[in-house]
C-alpha cells in the first residue's frame, strides 16, 4: 500500500465511480487493483466521512495557508501608502457630505483595521481547527473497538496517531459520521466578514476615483469604455466588488446546511459543500491578489484634493475665525452674525451661479474683520483642521499593523501580475 501511494489511476477510479454511484468506494476498488495483497482490509472499519471529511479538514487548514500571506501583503501594501500619505489633509465625509478634514493616511487606516481584524479572524479560525480522526461511521468508533478486541487504549492511541500524521494537534473528541458542520460555517464566515472589508474598501476608491482624487491602477494601453476613450473606468475595484459580494452570500450556504443535518449525517450535505467550500476559498484567493495589485499601484492627486478641501474649507474655518475675532476684542455674536450673512452669500455663488466659494474674498473685503486679516492664511492651513491624525496614524501603524505582518515577513515581497 505504500509503495502505491502516488500510483492512483484516475481513468480506472471515473469508470468505477459511474458504476458504483460511490466516489469512496470507486477508490477503495482502483486501489485494491494496484495491491491486491491488501484489497482485503483496505477501508477496513472506516466510513467515506473518515476519508472526505479528514480531507476536507486539511484542504480547510492549507486553504488558510495560502490565503494568510495574500492577506498580510495587503496589510503590508496599504500600511506603507498610509504612512506615506499620514498628514496629506483631504476632506471627509459623513453621509457622503463633506465634513471636517482627515488625512489620505488616516482614512487608509480605517480600510487596514478592518482588514487587520479579518487577518486575525482567519488565524484564529485555522487555529481552532481540528481533526475527524478515526471515529467509524456513527462517531463511536465501535468498529475500531472491534478490530482491537475491546482495547480502548488502542482505539485512542490509533485515532491520536493518524491525527499526528495529518498535521493537527488535535481531534473533535465528539462526531457523528461527520465533524460538525458548523466548523465550515465557522470558516467560511471569516472569509465572508473578509468580502465585506474588501467591498468597503473598493467601493470608497471608486468614489474617490469619481472625485479624481485617487485612481487604481491604469495601464499604459487600457482602454476604459468602448465607446468614450477619456474613460478611466475602476474596473479592478468593481471586480472586487462583484465577487465580494458573491464570496458574502457563499456563508448562506453552510448555514443552512449545519441548520438541517439529521441526527448523526445526512447526505444533503456533500453536493453544497464541495461547491461553496472550493468556491469561497477560490474567491477570497482571487480577491487578495486583485486587491494586492491596486494597492501595490494607488495613485493619488494631491492638487485636486487640495482643490476640493479650497471649496469647502472656508465654511468650516469659520468658527476659528470667530474665536480669533474674539481674541481681538470683537464680540462673539455679532462676529456670528456678521459671518452668517456672508457665508449665505458664498453659498449662494456656489450653488445658484456655480461659482467657487469665496466667503474669504468676502471676510478680506469687510473691514470688520481688518483685526485678523493677516492671520486668514494661519487660520486656513488645511494641516491645522485634521486634529491627531497623523499621530494616530503613526501610532497604530507601530502598535497594532507592524506586529502583524511579522510572522509573514519572508512571504512580504511577491508581487502580483494579473491576468485577463
Amino acid at each position: 500500500m505504500e509503495s502505491n501511494l502516488e500510483n492512483i489511476d484516475f481513468k480506472m477510479a471515473a469508470e468505477e465511480e459511474r458504476k458504483l454511484r460511490h466516489d469512496v468506494m470507486a477508490h477503495v476498488h482502483t486501489f485494491a487493483h494496484c495491491c491486491p495483497n491488501a484489497a482485503a482490509i483496505i477501508h477496513l472499519g472506516a466510513t467515506s466521512c473518515y476519508v472526505g471529511d479528514n480531507t476536507d479538514l486539511i484542504v480547510l487548514r492549507d486553504g488558510f495557508d495560502i490565503l494568510l500571506p495574500k492577506l498580510a501583503r495587503v496589510i503590508s501594501r496599504l500600511a506603507d501608502f498610509a504612512q506615506k500619505h499620514a498628514d496629506l489633509p483631504t476632506l471627509g465625509f459623513t453621509h457622503y457630505q463633506p465634513a471636517q478634514l482627515t488625512t489620505v493616511g488616516k482614512r487608509c487606516c480605517l480600510w487596514l483595521q478592518d482588514l487587520c481584524m479579518d487577518l486575525r479572524n482567519l488565524e484564529r479560525a485555522q487555529k481552532e481547527l481540528r481533526f475527524r480522526g478515526v471515529k467509524g461511521t456513527t462517531g463511536t468508533q465501535a468498529s475500531f473497538l472491534q478490530l482491537f478486541e475491546g482495547d480502548h487504549s488502542k482505539v485512542e492511541e490509533l485515532d491520536r496517531l493518524v491525527t499526528e500524521m495529518a498535521g493537527f494537534k488535535q481531534t473533535y473528541l465528539v462526531t457523528g459520521q461527520t465533524y460538525s458542520r458548523k466548523v465550515d460555517i465557522d470558516s467560511l464566515a471569516v472569509l465572508s466578514s473578509l468580502g465585506a472589508t474588501v467591498h468597503k474598501i473598493c467601493t470608497d476608491i471608486r468614489l474617490l476615483a469619481n472625485l479624481k482624487e485617487m485612481e487604481e491602477p491604469f495601464e499604459k494601453d487600457q482602454i476604459g469604455s468602448s465607446a468614450m476613450p477619456y474613460k478611466r473606468n475602476p474596473m479592478r475595484s468593481e471586480r472586487c466588488c462583484s465577487l465580494a459580494r458573491h464570496l458574502m452570500v457563499l456563508l448562506m450556504d453552510p448555514l443552512q446546511t449545519a441548520a438541517v443535518q439529521w441526527f448523526e449525517r445526512t447526505l444533503d450535505d456533500s453536493a453544497n459543500r464541495r461547491i461553496c467550500l472550493a468556491e469561497s476559498f477560490l474567491t477570497a484567493d482571487i480577491i487578495l491578489s486583485t486587491l494586492q495589485n491596486i494597492t501595490e499601484g494607488l495613485v493619488i492627486y494631491p492638487k485636486v484634493i487640495e482643490r476640493h478641501i479650497r471649496h469647502e474649507l472656508p465654511f468650516m474655518a469659520t468658527e476659528n475665525i470667530i474665536m480669533a475675532m474674539v481674541k481681538a476684542g470683537e464680540n462673539r455674536q455679532d462676529c456670528h452674525e456678521r459671518i452668517r450673512v456672508l457665508s449665505q452669500q458664498a453659498a449662494a455663488v456656489v450653488k445658484q451661479e456655480g461659482g467657487d466659494n469665496d466667503l474669504i474674498s468676502r471676510i478680506q473685503d469687510d473691514a470688520y474683520f481688518s483685526p485678523i486679516h493677516g492671520q486668514l492664511e494661519a487660520l486656513l492651513n488645511p494641516i491645522s483642521f485634521v486634529g491627531c491624525a497623523p499621530q494616530q496614524v503613526t501610532r497604530f501603524l507601530v502598535q497594532e499593523v507592524r506586529p502583524l505582518l511579522v510572522h509573514y515577513a519572508s512571504q512580504m515581497e511577491l508581487k502580483v501580475e494579473l491576468e485577463l
